[in-house]
């Protein structure tokens, strides 16, 4: 499109002079270029021509504003003659509309090193005004005490690497965000560059946590072999120690040897609970009834809570209840959470009477299991730490048991989850998946034994 061309409309003449080159390239790219799509008419005519007027129009006022302004006025009164100032039913374009609600940020450099266009999200990231940003040129923006310093340092570094290469691809680090920064020259922009930036601060930190991730592994299976190879040494330590009682008797030095073997048991157990915590083991399961299961775990730990002065209390809404589990494994998971409560009752201080109660209750297609004490409870913070390996509370734990139960519910298909009230008490919640159809067996089994034909 010519500038000439412009006199077919009336109200193009009076800003002709005025309309930039850049302003008339863009005009005639976004209306007379799309004539060469076919198909694209309304009663008769190219419907693009029917806009022109229209947008002729307000370009011409709006060239004729920033022509009247001059000094620091200049955006302010281009400002006001926005298209809302002057026809109020306006509707900004779809395709503007479009890129100011993206969450990439975009901006149009022109060749002169002037700044044409920045959508929302842009000058979000620069932290300026867009009235300082849009019609600068990048000399400018670089000694603008309105743009923050992070920003202007990273426009030097885009133009100093733009220059060279005349594209580029740089991350920035912000106070409070990672920005991946690509920059192009489009030759259909007639030299222009587009520039556009993207908020990449949540993939850097998957990125770092993967990689965190494999260290810690690449580290776990490193300490596994090393603590595998250390409990030969201790069996053979603890091997000659039982040789040499006799001896320490004689001499009355056998509490020596008691003290000796007691911290080689300790060592050998820190052991073979970090051992269980590395390697992942496959749960060999077997349908149980969630009744039967807690009895035998009440049998075994009754006395222990006796001695401790600790009422054991169980409680099964419904003795059909059938889970596929590695009993062994349950067992383990259920003592850990036992033990912590013990150790939690002692660690009140204030003499109240010890109380533990094992509950089980169907929701839906799931058994919940939960192991609820009276002791002093866990803040938030504690909770949220829980089952990271390695945390105790304790002065003599490992911090591998809960840890190791979290990792052998997972492999169960189920979930565990911990309420606790400082003062009062915690609740440990296991989710297990029920076996519905062995389930359904036992129950019909049980039904002929107490109906005989």
């Amino acid at each position: 499109m010519e500038k000439s061309e412009a006199r077919i409309f009336p109200d193009c003449r009076a800003f002709e002079a005025n309309l930039g080159n850049w302003t008339w390239d863009r005009l005639s790219r976004l209306f007379w270029k799309s004539a060469d799509v076919p198909n694209d008419e309304v009663d008769g005519r190219h419907s693009t021509r029917a806009f022109i007027p229209s947008i002729a129009s307000w370009l011409a006022r709006r060239e004729a504003a920033a022509s009247l302004s001059a000094g620091s006025g200049a955006a302010a009164a281009t400002e006001s003659f926005s298209p809302d100032a002057f026809e109020p039913g306006h509707r900004p374009d779809r395709y503007e509309e479009v890129l100011q609600q993206l969450d990439t940020g975009v901006a149009i450099v022109d060749s002169r090193g002037v700044l044409r266009f920045l959508n929302a999200q842009m000058e979000r990231f620069l932290e300026t005004p867009r009235g300082i940003l849009v019609g600068a040129p990048l000399s400018r923006l670089f000694y603008h005490r309105q743009v923050p310093r992070l920003v202007r340092r990273m426009l030097v570094r885009l133009f100093r690497e733009v220059r060279r290469n005349r594209r580029c691809r740089m991350e920035f680090q912000t106070e409070c965000r990672c920005l991946l920064v690509d920059v192009a020259r489009i030759e259909e922009l007639d030299g222009d560059y587009l520039v556009s930036a993207k908020d990449v601060s949540d993939f850097k930190l998957i990125e770092q946590s993967a990689l965190q991730n494999d260290k810690l592994a690449m580290l776990g299976k490193i300490a596994a072999a090393i603590a595998h190879e250390i409990r030969n040494p201790l069996t053979a330590i603890r091997g000659f120690i039982q040789l040499l009682t006799p001896y320490l008797e004689e001499k009355g030095k056998q509490d020596y040897a008691r003290v000796i073997m007691s911290e080689i048991d300790r060592a050998n157990h820190i052991i073979y609970e970090f051992l269980n915590s590395s390697k992942p083991s496959e749960p060999m399961k077997q349908p149980v009834r969630v009744e039967g299961l807690l009895k035998e775990f009440i049998l075994r730990t009754e006395s222990e809570a006796n001695m401790k002065g600790c009422e054991l209390v169980c409680h099964v809404s419904d003795p059909d209840m059938v889970v596929d589990v590695d009993v062994k494994q349950i067992k383990q998971v259920l003592l850990n959470i036992f033990r912590n409560a013990l150790d939690a009752i002692q660690a009140a201080g204030d003499g109240r009477k010890g109380r533990i109660v094992l509950s089980a209750r169907r929701e839906m297609r799931h058994v919940l299991v939960s192991v609820r004490d009276n002791g002093k409870g866990m803040d938030p913070g504690t909770i949220g730490r829980l089952f990271d390996p390695f945390f105790t509370t304790k002065k003599d734990g490992t911090g591998l048991g809960l840890s190791v139960s979290y990792r052998i519910i997972r492999n169960h298909g189920g979930t565990i989850r911990v309420d606790s009230v400082p003062g009062e008490g915690t609740e440990f919640t296991i989710c297990l998946p029920l076996n519905l159809q062995a389930e359904g067996k036992k129950a019909d089994r049980r039904a002929e034994e107490e109906c005989p034909a």
